[in-house]
Parts: C-alpha cells; sequence; structure tokens
C-alpha cells in the first residue's frame, strides 16, 4: 500500500513502508499525517508496531500522539495486555488521509453515486467529489478518469454524462468563472456563454442552471446535449439566483412543454407527489387537503387524461380551453355509458 498523501509535506526523517523497507526521507509534519493514517486504518495499534511502522522509536510515537491530541484527535491509549493506541470517534469530522488506492476507489464510487447508480445519491456524491477534487494529486486524476470509464449501472438510472464534463461544470460553479458550450437549438447549435450556478440532478437527467450571458437571463441546461464544455478564466460576481431546484424542476415539467396547465387537485400535496414524478408536475400545497399542480404535455388533451388518471376531483386553474376540453370528454364519455 502506497504513502498516504495530504497536501502538506516538509521536512526530513526516516519512514519504514509496510513492506519494512526505508523509503524516504520525510518531515515531521508528514510523520505526523502518517500517523493519523495508520491510526484511521486499524482499530488498534502497540506503541512498537507504529514505533516499527515509523521506522522511529516509542518515544518519539508517544510524543506525535501528543501533538495529534493538542489538534484535536482523541486518541486513546490503553495499557496492559490488549492495549494500544486507538483513534476515537470525534465531535467534529477530522481530516481523513487516504492512500493511492482509497482516494481513487473513493473518487469512482463518488463518480457512480453521481451518474445515477446510487438512488439518492447524485447530489451529495458530486458535492464530495468536488471538495476531493481540491486536493487530489495530478498524478492521480487519470487514473480515476480511466477507471470512471468501467462504472456503469443496470437500472437505467441517469442519461449517461462525461464525467470530465460533470466536473468541469462543478469546478466552475464552485469558482465562479464563465463557461462556454455548444447546445443545440432549432437551427443547429450554438456556442452559450454562461455565468453557471448549480449542478441540479433530477431522476433521469443532469441541468445546469445559469445566467445565459447572451440572452441576458437565467436558464435550464440539460449536461447530457453540451459539448465543447470550456470554463474561462474569468470571474464573475455571483448574482441573486432562483431556487435552481424549483427552476429546473418547473422548466422540466412545464415550460419545456407546448401547453402548459393549473390544476387544482382535491388531493394533499403529498399524496399528489407520490403519483406524479418530480419530472413531470410541480406539485404546491394549497391547505384545506387540497393542492396546485403545475404540468405540461404536448396536447392539452394529454394533460387532461394524466390529471383524470390520477383519480381525485379537480378544478381547472388555466388554461381556460382546458375547461372546454373537459366538457368534450364528459360529454364523449356520457354518450359512451347510454348507447
Amino acid at each position: 500500500m502506497s504513502t498516504p498523501w495530504h497536501p502538506a509535506r516538509t521536512g526530513s526523517v526516516r519512514y519504514r513502508g509496510q513492506d519494512g523497507a526505508v523509503n524516504v526521507e520525510r518531515g515531521t509534519t508528514e510523520r505526523v499525517l502518517t500517523l493519523l493514517g495508520l491510526l484511521q486504518q486499524r482499530a488498534v495499534w502497540t506503541g512498537p508496531e507504529l514505533a516499527e511502522r515509523l521506522g522511529v522509536t516509542p518515544r518519539t510515537v508517544r510524543r506525535d500522539v501528543g501533538r495529534l491530541r493538542t489538534l484535536g484527535y482523541p486518541v486513546h491509549a490503553g495499557q496492559g495486555v490488549g492495549g494500544g493506541y486507538r483513534l476515537g470517534a470525534g465531535r467534529d469530522l477530522p481530516p481523513l488521509l487516504l492512500d493511492d488506492e482509497e482516494a481513487i476507489a473513493t473518487a469512482v464510487s463518488l463518480l457512480a453515486g453521481a451518474g445515477g447508480a446510487v438512488a439518492g445519491a447524485g447530489d451529495a456524491a458530486l458535492r464530495a467529489l468536488t471538495k476531493l477534487d481540491r486536493v487530489l494529486p495530478t498524478r492521480l486524476r487519470h487514473e480515476v478518469r480511466a477507471l470512471a470509464g468501467s462504472v456503469e449501472s443496470f437500472d437505467g438510472g441517469r442519461t449517461p454524462v462525461d464525467p470530465d464534463v460533470l466536473m468541469t461544470l462543478a469546478r466552475a460553479c464552485r469558482d465562479h468563472v464563465e463557461t462556454g458550450f455548444d447546445y443545440p437549438s432549432a437551427d443547429g447549435p450554438h456556442r452559450r456563454r454562461t455565468e453557471p450556478h448549480r449542478l441540479v440532478a433530477s431522476d433521469r437527467r443532469w441541468y445546469l442552471l445559469a445566467f445565459d450571458l447572451d440572452r441576458d437571463d437565467w436558464r435550464s441546461f440539460r449536461v447530457d446535449r453540451m459539448s465543447g464544455v470550456a470554463a474561462r478564466t474569468w470571474h464573475f460576481r455571483p448574482r441573486d439566483a432562483p431556487d435552481a431546484a424549483a427552476y429546473v424542476q418547473e422548466g422540466v415539467a412545464s415550460r419545456v412543454y407546448a401547453r402548459q396547465a393549473r390544476i387544482l387537485v382535491h388531493a394533499s400535496a403529498a399524496t399528489v407527489r407520490a403519483q406524479v414524478p418530480a419530472s413531470a408536475g410541480v406539485v404546491v400545497e394549497r391547505g384545506s387537503g387540497r393542492c396546485e399542480l403545475r404540468t405540461g404535455a404536448a396536447t392539452l388533451d394529454h394533460v387532461l387524461a394524466h390529471v383524470v388518471l390520477l383519480g381525485h376531483d379537480f378544478e381547472v386553474l388555466d388554461p381556460p380551453e382546458l375547461t372546454d376540453r373537459c366538457r368534450e370528454w364528459a360529454r364523449r364519455l356520457g354518450a359512451a355509458s347510454h348507447p
């Protein structure tokens, strides 16, 4: 197993690897970080075991344990048979030291979660991956990229996206840098210049909420439709932005369709949300056991069919033409029941 990596490496002492060989000259900071990494690997270490692994004396191990305690790490020491050093649980999550293999495995697992292989884990996985990206050594990124290509999901999941594109956009959101990409439109692909704000994961796709500099307005973009994604070095001051998840959801559920509708459903919001996927409609609580459903479809007849199949009483709020379609359906259904 390779040496635990960490951004800070200084000084010079002898370090003994797991194979027993003295590898390199390290400093006190590196040795203490290595000690922390060893304590995170196993429940209990004896003083002589740690001294042998680090290539120092038991007295130096005791000093280094004291340094960790000063930094807030709860290192417990037991006496006698079965005693030794162990890292206790703290109130706060301490910095985690990973060796190369652990870092690669963690990054690939997070990529799988961000890609939809882990239900409900997309946003959290991407946030964690973005944080890991801050300290991941350049020498490991190439291996992470290669291994990410071998990670797939058998249950359909989200539309596949290039992990490099996802990470480029995540970094741009984090660092507030302008981003450009080609995006399809009715008359062919156009280059879009944006100030990226948030990545949003639906049950099927990844979206980017960004301020479109050429259209001077907020827009949502499907990540799988982007090409030629590139982040610039130009930083921007973040604008007041709409709620990212709500904006994207409403766009996916209604604005992208030719016909939109607002329906007052005589059922609780919780009941209707369990029936209507987030990608198919926005449900807003209206009190008294009712809710408003904002949805859309290619035609008003399609909207009406979906609402009828929910099995609840409802009232049409908008558009007026949908009320006319309700009357026409009622006439046809009435005629069908009286041959």
